[in-house]
């Protein structure tokens, strides 16, 4: 009973730390827009809020980044030819924007509100476990084994026959019918009446015996009386 009271307290810590993983965080995406030919490449970028956009100019001429609507302001230093330069957007909502030595240079970014992670779901598994079975002293035996047993305990009754006249009396028709009748009769419980019936014959048995040596006591006891 301790190793099945252990056994079913580590199924269920097994069962209670099993939990599925929380969906991983999207990683932030990086976008590029291109400042070449005097325009924004592209034009209108849509991206979600934590993204990160990078400007890079390609052209000869210096281009900046300066929001001209939005719900936040941004304004990047000014670029020459190669230069880069980043910003992340945390905030959703509608950037225009454009370049403040061209102004003619136009564009449009879109940050949408990132998706809300979904709720971490914990499965719990539930062992089930059996009780272990207990054959009791006087269970009836299956039918599967019951031929075995009788088989086997056939050759011990015959080599060990009991003193008791109530057992020989039911020993003997026992050994006459087939295997089965004797699993059967080896398994099916004696009569009251025959237990009565065995109690009378073995009082009456003590009775004549006992009957027998107090008239050969008494017997001894005239003999040794005539003699003398």
């Amino acid at each position: 009973m301790p190793r099945l009271t252990a056994l079913l307290g580590a199924l269920f810590l097994a069962g209670a730390a099993l939990v599925l993983p929380a969906p991983a965080v999207q990683a932030a995406a990086g976008h590029q827009v291109l400042m070449s030919g005097y325009a924004f490449s592209p034009r209108t970028l849509t991206i979600t809020a934590g993204d990160t956009v990078t400007w890079t100019n390609q052209d000869q001429a210096p281009h900046d980044v300066k929001t001209t609507s939005g719900p936040a302001s941004v304004h990047s230093p000014m670029l020459s030819k190669g230069g880069s330069w980043s910003h992340t957007f945390t905030t959703p909502g509608t950037y225009g924007y454009l370049c403040t030595v061209h102004p003619g240079m136009t564009a449009q970014l879109v940050v949408e509100p990132a998706a809300a992670p979904a709720p971490t779901v914990r499965q719990h598994q539930h062992p089930t476990a059996t009780a272990p079975r207990t054959r009791s002293a006087g269970a009836m035996p299956s039918s599967r084994h019951m031929g075995h047993s009788a088989e086997a305990a056939a050759p011990g009754a015959a080599k060990t026959p009991s003193p008791s006249p109530t057992a020989s009396a039911s020993a003997a028709p026992a050994a006459a019918q087939p295997a089965v009748d004797n699993a059967a009769s080896a398994t099916r419980p004696l009569s009251p009446l025959l237990l009565l019936t065995g109690v009378v014959a073995g009082v009456a048995v003590l009775c004549l015996l006992l009957v027998g040596s107090r008239s050969a006591a008494a017997a001894s006891r005239n003999e040794e009386a005539g003699t003398s």
